[in-house]
């Protein structure tokens, strides 16, 4: 039977049955879930869970169970505390030359960075959560200059690349820094060798079918280290080559059988965004038509396919879902579109009021 690459990433990214109990699971599954829009990113771990509410996955965000911090790419991704210190030692240092010639810009270099370090883990010692505008006044008081947006966010961003602080829990809708040292144990490091293996092991098992440089595009690793870390667990991935692409997927099964299916993804997800190639569930032309119109659309896939896009509008005691297909839909999959909103309204306690353009 022909490899299925899109029900085969349904089925291992748990979007299709094999759901998890909690968030953490769901975070140390993927490996890593870009989480900088952070209540999309909650959804992304409640489409992977059994009956998944918002305030589950916030309870475990405050609690530290699942972290927020740069780690790949750079962008914001949640990461379980048992990854964090191994994934940053990994990618921290491909990120922070990525950062490089921004930083310059901003006049950043290394000297500010030890000062601005330095002041934060005064302030956040003995259990201490601070906002990022708290920080900003830290950071002031110690002499470090930190006006300006960008400013200030290469700074903390590079405090979260070197394992000083990472995510505290919210403050409202603010959020906070801590201690990486006071939220997670020291742990032992791990070789470089065996993190790259791990990181592809986790990669492949939960994302495949993907091909290399899939890999290496989800991990900001080089395409070397990339091939590397494959060659290490490839004994345990299966392989198939398709119209002259080979994809890399978990040997525990091939194509699942999965009932026509529809889900409101969110900003981000990993089910389109862990992939350099796309073309398996996206038509790039018409979706990037539609994105241009309205970047903060996020994709409905129906049967593996994105068919249109989504947008949350508060509607008073409801929550609003605008949905706009990318070409006429046949009645069953309205229904099922119709359903995957409900499930979302679920999942942050609200009515549905659902409108289609």
């Amino acid at each position: 039977m022909a490899l299925d690459i899109t029900r085969t990433r349904l089925r291992n990214q748990r979007l299709s049955g094999g759901r998890f109990a909690k968030p953490e699971e769901v975070v140390s599954w993927l490996g890593a879930v870009q989480a900088q829009e952070y209540g999309h990113a909650k959804w992304a771990l409640g489409l992977r869970m059994q009956r998944a509410a918002d305030a589950q996955i916030e309870a475990a965000f405050s609690e530290g169970r699942i972290l927020r911090t740069h780690v790949m790419r750079p962008t914001w991704h949640f990461v379980a505390p048992a990854d964090i210190r191994w994934m940053l030692a990994l990618t921290a240092p491909r990120v922070s030359a990525a950062m490089a010639p921004y930083n310059r810009r901003l006049e950043l270099d290394a000297a500010v960075f030890r000062r601005s370090q330095r002041a934060m883990h005064r302030a956040l010692r003995g259990g201490q959560e601070l906002t990022r505008q708290e920080l900003k006044a830290v950071l002031q008081r110690a002499g470090v200059h930190a006006d300006g947006v960008q400013r200030l966010a290469h700074i903390v961003m590079q405090a979260e690349l070197d394992a000083v602080i990472c995510s505290g829990a919210r403050r409202g809708k603010q959020f906070t820094y801590a201690l990486l040292d006071e939220r997670v144990p020291i742990s032992r490091p791990r070789p470089r060798d065996e993190a790259i293996a791990e990181l592809a092991r986790r990669y492949f098992t939960s994302h495949g079918p993907a091909q290399i440089h899939d890999f290496a595009w989800w991990s900001g690793l080089s395409v070397a280290d990339a091939r590397a870390g494959l060659a290490t667990v490839e004994s345990e991935l299966a392989r198939e080559t398709i119209d002259g692409r080979t994809y890399w997927f978990s040997s525990s099964g091939r194509t699942p059988t999965a009932p026509r299916t529809a889900y409101l993804l969110p900003l981000f997800d990993e089910y389109l965004i862990a992939y350099k190639d796309r073309r398996a569930a996206l038509d790039t032309s018409r979706w990037t038509r539609a994105a241009s119109r309205d970047p903060f659309s996020a994709p409905v896939v129906v049967n593996g396919q994105v068919v249109g896009g989504w947008k949350r509008v508060q509607t008073g005691d409801k929550v609003g879902i605008a949905l706009t297909p990318l070409a006429p839909l046949k009645k069953r999959d309205v229904a099922a579109v119709t359903d995957a909103a409900r499930t979302y309204t679920d999942f942050v306690g609200a009515e549905l009021d659902l409108s289609w353009s």
